[in-house]
């Protein structure tokens, strides 16, 4: 099957965005953690060099949290736009947040489809579960290969899932 032709005569929901997950907890945990590697600079260099540790410290933590999350979240957006171009019905997609990872909570007919992982580059991860079986891969290596994730994980959850509930 191709991934762009339509398989079913069902129309979508989704408003066509795939919202924010800059998550809080993880910026916490940057902070805490670039305040404790700080504080090792206290008696070797002093004040000045352990607040200059922090800020460097907390400042690359932060952006890289931001760019996990923005590549994420990209992955969601793509993942869920050739989804609902190949025809497969998707109600809205919402926010989550489970433990220290971000997620997205993709809402269709045939169930929740959870789309997330840990949003820090470069240790960045994508997990997909749907009904309890989840896949979880390198944000990098599901990024390169996006159109056949999209279509494989089409096949999975929109076509067999249709077939299993027609049973």
């Amino acid at each position: 099957m191709q991934l762009e032709q339509p398989s079913r005569g069902a129309t979508s929901t989704w408003s066509g965005t795939v919202p924010s997950a800059v998550d809080a907890r993880v910026l916490g945990l940057v902070v805490v953690t670039a305040a404790l590697a700080a504080s090792i600079n206290v008696p070797y260099g002093g004040l000045p060099m352990a607040a200059a540790a922090f800020v460097l410290l907390a400042s690359g933590g932060v952006g890289l949290h931001l760019l996990g999350e923005r590549k994420l979240r990209r992955i969601t957006d793509e993942l869920v736009g050739k989804w609902v171009a190949a025809g497969g019905q998707v109600d809205d997609v919402t926010r989550s947040s489970n433990g220290m990872r971000t997620e997205w909570r993709v809402h269709t007919p045939d169930g929740e489809i959870v789309i997330g992982g840990i949003a820090l580059v470069p240790i960045a991860r994508l997990a997909v579960e749907w009904q309890g079986i989840g896949d979880t891969m390198a944000a990098s290596e599901a990024e390169a290969d996006i159109d056949h994730l999209a279509e494989s994980l089409y096949r999975e959850i929109f076509e067999i899932g249709d077939a299993t509930q027609r049973a």
